[in-house]
């Protein structure tokens, strides 16, 4: 059979080629196989006294000519999370063994938010895959503090109960702050407590907030790099941005990088995502990240979940981004799954802490 025709191209060519740094000085010519099996010959070159790298890529063609539509890899955060729940699954079963304590979680759900009900559902769902029991208390939508307040604290006394999550957000007058400083810190498996964010900030976290958490499995499972990277998040919430940052800044695995935290008042946002190695939206506006916005061979995060008309889209402009970015995550099913997986993580972990 005669050898299949080849062609090289630009487009993406840094998304390779960027694999092949690692292995080459600079200086260099290196040759080296991408992710999706292209054949990429690159250079490092230095253009008034800046370096820049220039790559082409060969693709396998039947068609002479044709030039293949390049899109990123797809991070798959659904079958990572299943594989997650799995594993958790295994270690619960082994903790109930050596302890004859099952892990409890408790849900407190305020208001008739047909979101938060999904969520809550879906939750004690993932509990019942992985063997962690799970209680649900639901008050109306004319619940106060205090009735919030009664229920958070009887639940944080209850040496039963090894994990409280108060589902976000509550009804309109009630003081979610207060709420969150009620739960017992060694319980608050979703990582709000000011305890916790500082026990976060200081280089020892004990829960971390389940969104960030999720990010940074994805990132270590998928072996992406962030020793030196530049990161750059958009969206400063206590929920994500501001616990994602401490994570991927601090010393250690997952972390060492340059992280870039922009928000509402940044100006020329686009500019800094233009930047980033790796960039996380978590901006809340749909569609927000453009292809214009990302840089050749970027790792893009798309932690947003907006309801609009054409259902469930993300704050990354998917179809225009695919185009640039080197991988990048679906939505749905990509970062909001391994939400929940990073709660069942977080409640056994809050198991252990208190049996021990």
């Amino acid at each position: 059979m005669p050898a299949s025709p080849y062609i090289w191209s630009l487009p993406r060519a840094y998304s390779v080629v960027s694999r092949v740094v690692r292995f080459r000085t600079m200086g260099k010519i290196g040759i080296g196989v991408g992710r999706t099996g292209a054949l990429t010959l690159g250079a490092d070159l230095c253009y008034n006294h800046r370096p820049f790298t220039f790559g082409l890529r060969r693709h396998d063609s039947t068609t002479p000519g044709d030039t293949p539509p390049v899109t990123a890899t797809n991070l798959d955060g659904a079958a990572l999370a299943k594989q997650l729940q799995g594993e958790i699954a295994e270690q619960v079963a082994e903790f109930i063994a050596n302890t004859s304590i099952v892990p409890r979680l408790d849900v407190v759900l305020a208001g008739d938010d047909p979101a938060s009900q999904v969520y809550v559902r879906n939750k004690r769902r993932d509990c019942d895959r992985v063997g962690i029991v799970s209680q649900q208390h639901t008050l109306d939508a004319d619940a106060t503090t205090d009735d919030l307040l009664e229920v958070v604290g009887g639940l944080s006394r209850d040496d039963d109960v090894h994990g409280i999550l108060v589902q976000l957000p509550l009804p309109a007058g009630v003081d979610s702050e207060r709420v969150i400083a009620a739960i017992h810190p060694r319980k608050d498996v979703d990582g709000l407590h000011t305890e916790n964010v500082g026990l976060l900030v200081e280089g020892r976290p004990r829960f971390v907030p389940c969104t960030p958490l999720g990010v940074c499995r994805l990132l270590e499972r998928n072996e992406i790099e962030t020793v030196g990277k530049h990161v750059v998040i958009l969206g400063r919430s206590q929920l994500v941005g501001r616990p994602l940052a401490a994570l991927l800044s601090g010393k250690g695995p997952g972390g060492d990088a340059t992280v870039t935290l922009c928000h509402s008042r940044t100006r020329d946002l686009a500019k800094y995502a233009r930047q980033a190695d790796i960039l996380v939206a978590a901006i809340g506006r749909p569609r927000f990240v453009t292809g214009d916005m990302v840089k050749p061979a970027a790792v893009v995060i798309d932690v947003g979940i907006n309801r609009t008309d054409d259902g469930l889209v993300g704050d990354v402009d998917f179809d225009s981004v695919a185009e640039i970015a080197d991988m990048i995550t679906p939505v749905p099913g990509g970062v909001g799954p391994l939400t929940r997986a990073m709660l069942l993580e977080n409640c056994l972990t809050a198991a252990r802490l208190q049996t021990s």
